[in-house]
């Protein structure tokens, strides 16, 4: 699924003033633009606060547009999706006026169930990596998120966000709501993929940067599938990939013996003095491992023993084989690790002979 932030920002970096009357940042032809990335997605998610404070419709407006979804096959309007926690939204609001959908912790499904059951389908989730399983498990190919800062700020902090679009108006506001709030983001850069001016708006538009984390963690994923299912062991792949995104080595669990692990294959296919592992990041698609019996040293002490000072694994080692714990061995030897738990699905789906599928 193809995840677009959009939002419209003041020159100092506000989403709204904070006053009663929501601001309105963007003129007729921005709006226009805005209409038009509706019509390409499948669903728009906005937070709760939004719903309350904004009172959306998120329809398409353009008549064409809307008769083009439809002879593609598609809804008149994109779906609709909201995220709360207490169920303190009005049902009767104009966001519920076709199909929507409502996520909620799993401790409260019940009593916002109780408050907006008629009004919309209302779903258990325990975060945004839930969600966006769930609606990618529903068809939509294309989520459009447009606010509020909250979600901004947890979709991108997680890493979520495929593309970014930001209109910014000449516009100094001075306080209210930040574009972002606070929070520990992915390093590097993104990438600058279009400006154009609309009226006397300035769009940018970013996309992920080429050397991104969750596509070699999907390589190593995909490098999985390569093991034969052994009774007692996991399905792992694994990739060493260097700052400037140059690959270095790959491997899969048994490649090169029947008790090798996956990161020990990728490691022992560079050259410890290769200059190029001090930036280097390895992929796993599972923790690696902290405890071991086949053989004497765990992978996560080898990788803290090398040059690598960065991992980026999907699923943390479920306590099956052993009592895991490869990741706080990492931490303490000053590795830097990257947890991505929406990819886990994936790779227990590549270990279903050991653990749920779910």
């Amino acid at each position: 699924m193809h995840v677009v932030v959009s939002c419209a920002v003041s020159l100092d970096g506000y989403l709204d003033d904070g006053s009663a009357r929501r601001l309105i940042l963007s003129g007729p032809a921005d709006l226009d633009r805005v209409d038009a990335l509706r019509a390409t997605c499948d669903a728009i998610l906005v937070g709760a606060n939004t719903v309350r404070r904004d009172n959306p419709r998120l329809r398409v407006h353009s008549d064409v547009r809307r008769q083009e979804r439809v002879r593609a096959g598609k809804p008149e309007n994109p779906l609709r999706v909201t995220i709360t926690g207490s169920g303190d939204l009005d049902p009767d609001a104009p966001f519920f006026g076709h199909e929507a959908l409502v996520f909620t912790a799993p401790a409260g499904l019940d009593r916002v169930t109780g408050t907006l059951g008629k009004a919309a389908t209302v779903l258990p989730a325990e975060d945004l990596a839930d969600v966006l399983r769930d609606l990618d498990a529903r068809g939509v190919e294309r989520l459009l998120v447009e606010g509020g800062s909250a979600i901004l700020t947890a979709l991108l902090a997680q890493g979520l966000v495929d593309e970014l679009q930001v209109a910014i108006a000449p516009i100094l506001v001075g306080g209210g709501v930040r574009f972002l709030g606070g929070g520990v983001f992915p390093p590097g850069r993104l990438t600058l993929v279009e400006m154009r001016r609309v009226e006397d708006v300035a769009v940018l538009t970013f996309g992920r940067p080429p050397h991104d984390d969750r596509h070699w963690l999907g390589v190593a994923i995909a490098l999985a599938e390569n093991c034969s299912p052994v009774p007692g062991a996991y399905n792992v792949g694994a990739v060493v990939v260097a700052a400037d995104g140059t690959e270095l080595a790959r491997g899969y669990s048994r490649e090169t013996g029947p008790d090798v692990h996956a990161e020990e294959v990728a490691l022992d296919r560079v050259d410890p003095a290769d200059p190029r592992l001090a930036g280097a990041t390895l992929y796993s698609s599972m923790e690696p491992c902290g405890v071991r019996r086949s053989r004497p040293v765990p992978c996560a002490h080898l990788i803290a023993a090398s040059a690598v000072r960065r991992v980026v694994y999907a699923l943390r080692e479920p306590p099956v084989l052993a009592a895991g714990g490869g990741d706080a061995v990492l931490r303490a030897a000053g590795v830097t690790v990257v947890e991505v738990p929406d990819q886990a699905f994936l790779v227990r789906r590549t270990n279903g002979h050991l653990i749920p599928t779910f």
